[in-house]
């Protein structure tokens, strides 16, 4: 964890959280009266949009278990990308669904490396990543070995899907029925022209330009990108590749303040 907030950024920090209290605290009240429902998207568009960027092929489904408190999540969705395209040109055009000057960008998995090309292209105020890569040291070697042995271009994963159930539940690392459940979903769900793209990009990835706004947050039992590869900010303790999931109090803690002190 990080070093105590010196006193004047905790003051600011704070009176920050305080405001939001309040706002929230107002939301509250009035959310039951139907008549309201105006006041509350009014109040609700006040709060700090944060853009979040799901796992490869996943949705916002995969942050349902986050607590959104300070600010509002803003989803950024998946598009069809075009064959061969590059990682950059792909993420220059997500960037058509930020609304926002110099947002706050949380990139999950493969979405991290996406957040990251999306700093390149466009100010940030703040670069989280979620049990992702910063840059391309950070990708386990034996991924790299795809380069010359590109199997995974033409290997059929959806039609194998069904008897690989058991090693994936073991690389994500889901907790209980629901979290088995939506991970499956995903997984049956993912487009296969994407999902074979994705891939591509992420054992091709040659990124050695980390933006200066990034804080990286990882889970010590991560086996998608092991956490002796990475060098985070913050470490999750027990928690593998989908702490969103199932370290989801804690990641929301740290996500929170963050976003508060961006």
């Amino acid at each position: 964890m990080s070093s105590p907030t010196e006193p004047t950024e905790q003051s600011a920090l704070d009176s920050t959280s305080e405001s939001t209290s309040d706002l929230i605290s107002e939301v509250q009240d009035i959310e039951s009266d139907s008549s309201a429902v105006t006041r509350v998207d009014e109040l609700v568009a006040k709060l700090v949009p944060i853009y979040f960027v799901s796992g490869l092929g996943a949705d916002e489904r995969i942050f349902q278990w986050l607590r959104y408190e300070g600010y509002r999540p803003v989803h950024i969705q998946w598009v069809s990308p075009e064959p061969d395209e590059p990682i950059a040109d792909y993420a220059k055009r997500l960037t058509a669904q930020i609304q926002d000057e110099c947002p706050v960008v949380v990139g999950l998995s493969f979405g991290g490396l996406i957040a990251v090309e999306i700093a390149k292209q466009i100010e940030t105020k703040r670069v989280i990543l979620l049990s992702s890569a910063k840059d391309s040291s950070e990708i386990p070697f034996y991924f790299k070995l795809f380069r010359a042995f590109p199997i995974h271009r033409v290997f059929p994963f959806k039609s194998l899907l069904w008897a690989f159930y058991w090693l994936l539940y073991w690389l994500f690392g889901p907790e209980g029925a629901d979290q088995k459940k939506l991970l499956k979903t995903v997984l049956v769900e993912t487009d296969p022209h994407f999902l074979k793209w994705a891939l591509h990009k992420v054992v091709t990835w040659k990124n050695r330009e980390i933006p200066d706004d990034l804080v990286h947050i990882h889970g010590k039992g991560d086996r998608i990108f092991p956490y002796r590869f990475v060098n985070p900010n913050y470490s999750v303790e027990n928690s593998g590749h989908l702490m969103v999931m199932n370290r989801a109090e804690e990641v929301s803690d740290l996500l929170e303040e963050l976003v508060l002190r961006a």
